[in-house]
């Protein structure tokens, strides 16, 4: 995650998580640096990565949410990819100088048998120009230098692939995947099933588990809102406890809660299934999130600083 770590004069605690729609030709990192300074927030860290020809849908978390932004690391995720059918790059998107070149003759029908083939559990190879690290070097600076490296494989899940256009040569789908999926891999292996090669045209995310059909506000509005009325910026902000939807909640009274604050197990009245859980005060505060044991116990995992 992305993190600012200097705290400039004037800036302030902003507690929460901005669905942001990130533009072309930023990185993640440069978006989530422009959206903290808009906020003037003391802290901020971005919930995976998208490369700067990708758009589309990148949660910011704020202060306290930044404890939280493991799970939305680790949450499916979805896409509209364009794939170039009958061209390879050397980077696997519009980045890269071509590679190879293929007559294309391929219908409709056959791209739909195709792409069900990588609907479930598959291995897949991590491009070169990616950040994951072999022998401490990042793989896209060995890449920039011309070398190429063995990747291990490794196993990803495609929930659903659809076909949403063929026009000539440009095929464009919409994907449902696992965290560390690599969509450009995902086309070129795409194009080379189906004969002809293909490179990734376009990116853009267009949901975040569990943010399925929101609306994300745009770099340029936000820059708009912040020279007019700074004022509503935070109103833009989603609750923390939007990003945990998947966890039963918890209600406990106010001693039980300072005993969590402290660090320390509690015990509830009623038996719960074990994991994690949402603990909520019973003044309706978000407490965090604690991991239930055994008996109706439960230990804390991530609080808040304060109740808020």
């Amino acid at each position: 995650m992305g993190r600012g770590a200097r705290r400039p004069k004037g800036f302030r605690d902003v507690h929460g998580i901005l669905l942001l729609d990130k533009p072309a030709g930023l990185s993640s990192n440069q978006a989530l640096q422009k959206a903290r300074y808009l906020f003037r927030a003391n802290k901020a860290g971005h919930t995976g990565s998208l490369d700067p020809l990708a758009t589309g849908m990148l949660p910011v978390c704020f202060g306290e949410a930044t404890k939280f932004s493991a799970y939305l690391l680790e949450a499916s995720k979805s896409y509209r990819a364009v794939c170039q059918l009958g061209q390879t790059t050397t980077t696997g998107d519009a980045e890269g100088e071509i590679k190879s070149q293929h007559s294309m003759n391929v219908t409709r029908q056959e791209v739909s048998d195709v792409l069900q083939k990588f609907v479930g559990s598959i291995e897949q190879i991590p491009p070169m120009h990616s950040a994951i690290k072999v022998n401490g070097q990042r793989l896209y600076k060995l890449a920039r230098k011309g070398a190429e490296v063995e990747r291990q494989a490794r196993s990803i899940f495609i929930h659903s692939l659809d076909l949403i256009e063929l026009t000539e040569n440009l095929l464009t789908i919409d994907v449902h995947c696992s965290k560390g999926t690599y969509i450009r891999t995902l086309a070129e292996d795409i194009g080379s099933k189906l004969g002809c090669g293909a490179f990734l045209a376009g990116l853009r995310r267009t949901g975040v588990h569990p943010f399925w059909d929101q609306d994300c506000l745009p770099m340029r509005e936000l820059q708009s809102l912040a020279n007019s009325s700074p004022e509503i910026l935070d109103t833009f902000l989603l609750p923390i406890q939007a990003a945990l939807t998947d966890f039963p909640m918890v209600i406990v009274d106010s001693s039980k809660a300072r005993a969590l604050q402290q660090g320390r197990v509690i015990q509830v009245d009623y038996s719960r299934p074990r994991g994690l859980t949402n603990l909520i005060n019973e003044d309706g505060t978000f407490i965090g999130i604690g991991e239930v044991t055994i008996d109706g116990q439960i230990s804390p995992k991530r609080l808040m600083n304060t109740a808020r």
